[in-house]
């Protein structure tokens, strides 16, 4: 029997049964490591699908308040407190810019008022940031250029 279990053809056997369990037990490691990427793939697209239910949501949420404050703006504007306030604004501006370049003044007072005018509403239809000059009494410079170079074609 110690012949038998220690033959060549015994040897070879024994020598390729312990080859087996290591090829078995490495392809059942590597199934276990598929198998968690797997899990860990599966949770991350669920938490990106989460992610981005929630911006949409958040999205639409924005969109919605967006709309209703442009509705609410327009309101205001078309109220007369908003219309005599925005024409304050703009008569105050003007004035500022005269201060700075006064000669001929009624041409340059009109042509003052248009760039304020004008001014009001890009500030309105959001093309530049609302400068209000209540808000500031003794602060910040006013652009007079463009009144100075106005007050200058009119002289010219």
């Amino acid at each position: 029997m110690k012949d038998i279990l220690l033959s060549q053809f015994a040897l070879g056997f024994y020598v390729g049964v312990a080859l087996w369990a290591l090829a078995f037990y490495h392809l059942l490691k590597v199934k276990n490591e598929i198998s968690r990427l797997k899990r860990k793939l599966s949770d991350k697209f669920e938490i990106e699908a989460d992610t981005l239910s929630r911006l949409k949501q958040e999205l639409e949420a924005l969109k919605k308040e967006n709309e209703n404050l442009r509705v609410k703006v327009q309101t205001q504007n078309g109220s007369g407190g908003a219309k005599l306030e925005r024409e304050l604004e703009i008569f105050a501006r003007a004035e500022k810019k005269m201060m700075v370049a006064a000669p001929g003044f009624a041409g340059s007072w009109e042509q003052a008022k248009q760039a304020s005018h004008q001014e009001i509403g890009d500030e309105e239809a959001g093309k530049t940031p609302p400068r209000r000059f209540f808000q500031r009494f003794f602060g910040g410079a006013v652009q007079a250029e463009p009144v100075k170079q106005l007050a200058d074609e009119a002289k010219g």
